[in-house]
């Protein structure tokens, strides 16, 4: 009976791997009859697992998706990779998955092998959160599951936005991707009503439900996250500038985040950076790292500090 139960679980890893194996591929794995393949195959499906097999010379079995969540089979390596997911999900940021976490958590760390669960719980013993400054913002678990399901059914999507300046606005968009960044989430989408696309905070945001009728695919226009990236970026600017550089926009743009500002090419050996921070001494520093010359066009506050700079290193070297 343990010699059929360690070749059940043997069976049920080999057949986790995303591929499909033929019966004779399988019992020589196994070291047993395709006969006792088929019997324990027949066994597994018994136990919930959707084990899927087609005949035929080319035929085998693969291990499919079921309507109830049937024990999982994971490796070393992958038990404490879940594991220090979960705590880290327990840890906040999706309102509403913590406590859930937690419970799975507990569940995973009750059946690890004394090995593991030392490794589990040394990463958590000796690693230190980095507190913020100001906490950030907490995402509803509920309200990501309504814009992932509303991108991959291609709903339109209704909800109510708290924009930058604390003004309500309600918006009716064509959701197409999520993007996570640190502890924020946003949402790409296109506005009909604007003629162009937009990123959302999705802690921003309250959807309606249901969700609206179904869209046709729009193809994106650039990467969805160095959007995000100049959204939130220009967003949060105190200070914004425009430069004119004397060198190639393929040349400063290899030479700059897109986070930093965007490059508009003007000639062959010109372009016009659109950047911003939130202090001009920033500004000067990017400006610093490009190594090409530039000439600030605005503001002028700018223009000022570079000089009082330009001033002060000439004294650093003497």
């Amino acid at each position: 009976m343990l010699e059929t139960s360690a070749r059940l679980l043997r069976l049920l890893s080999l057949l986790q791997t995303p591929r499909e194996w033929t019966g004779a591929e399988l019992a020589e794995r196994l070291s047993v009859s395709t006969r006792t393949v088929r019997n324990d195959v027949e066994r597994l499906r018994a136990l919930g697992y959707p084990v899927h097999g087609t005949r035929g010379a080319v035929g085998g079995y693969r291990l499919g998706a079921g309507a109830a969540l049937p024990p999982l089979l994971l490796d070393d390596e992958e038990a404490v990779a879940v594991a220090v997911g979960l705590r880290t999900a327990a840890g906040g940021g999706v309102a509403g998955i913590e406590e859930t976490s937690l419970r799975a958590l507990a569940k995973l760390e009750q059946v690890l092998p004394h090995r593991l669960r030392r490794r589990v719980n040394a990463l958590h013993t000796h690693t230190v959160r980095v507190p913020h400054d100001a906490p950030g913002p907490t995402v509803d678990a509920d309200t990501l599951h309504t814009i992932g399901a509303a991108c991959r059914d291609r709903d339109r999507l209704r909800f109510d936005y708290v924009r930058h300046d604390g003004t309500a606005d309600r918006r009716d968009v064509e959701p197409y991707r999520l993007v996570n960044w640190g502890r924020r989430w946003y949402l790409v989408a296109f506005d009909p009503a604007r003629d162009d696309w937009r990123t959302f905070r999705v802690d921003r945001i309250t959807p309606h439900t249901p969700t609206g009728p179904r869209f046709p695919a729009r193809e994106l226009p650039e990467d969805v996250v160095d959007r995000v990236r100049r959204g939130v970026s220009a967003a949060a600017w105190r200070h914004r500038a425009r430069v004119l550089v004397h060198a190639s926009a393929e040349v400063v743009a290899e030479r700059i985040n897109s986070a930093v500002g965007t490059v508009e090419p003007i000639g062959p050996d010109s372009c016009l950076l659109h950047t911003g921070a939130d202090r001009l001494e920033t500004i000067a520093v990017w400006l610093g790292l490009l190594d090409a010359d530039f000439t600030v066009q605005d503001p002028p506050e700018l223009a000022e500090l570079l000089r009082t700079l330009g001033e002060r290193y000439l004294r650093a070297g003497g």
